[in-house]
């Protein structure tokens, strides 16, 4: 068998750019929808510290929020609670049902069933540790 020469430029050229859609233009925030995301970034980064505390962290960075301004401070995570909180951002300021009901009682999933479990998991581990550590606050966000 001999050695193969180069290889012939392919006919067309794939442009994965291409395959990228736009999200929409990002809505003003509004004092719910903040302070539901500030929510969401408290909870996912309590179970992350807790659960995945041997993981590499890694800067939660999106073009569409800015995380730091919302969380208060920069958000460190592991990859999969990174990849969680990314999409929950994106479903909770997308959500086209006004006013937004709780996810739980929601007529309309919107959550992948994979992030759903997974969200469901994070909302009740962090909501106990939080309510434990005497943060009541989230307790009265549970129910409003």
């Amino acid at each position: 068998m001999g050695r193969r020469g180069p290889r012939a430029a392919p006919a067309f050229m794939f442009d994965a750019s291409a395959m990228i859609v736009p999200l929409p233009v990002q809505p003003a925030m509004s004092r719910k929808l903040r302070r539901d995301l500030r929510t969401l970034a408290l909870f996912v980064d309590v179970f992350c510290r807790s659960r995945h505390r041997h993981d590499p962290k890694g800067l939660v960075a999106l073009k569409t929020h800015d995380v730091r301004a919302i969380y208060g401070k920069p958000l460190y995570l592991c990859d999969d609670c990174r990849k969680l909180l990314i999409h929950a951002f994106i479903k909770r300021t997308y959500c086209p049902l006004d006013p937004k009901p709780a996810c739980k009682k929601c007529p309309q999933h919107c959550y992948a069933p994979a992030y759903r479990a997974r969200i469901r998991q994070v909302m009740k581990y962090s909501g106990q540790r939080l309510i434990l550590r005497g943060r009541l606050d989230y307790l009265f966000h549970m129910f409003t």
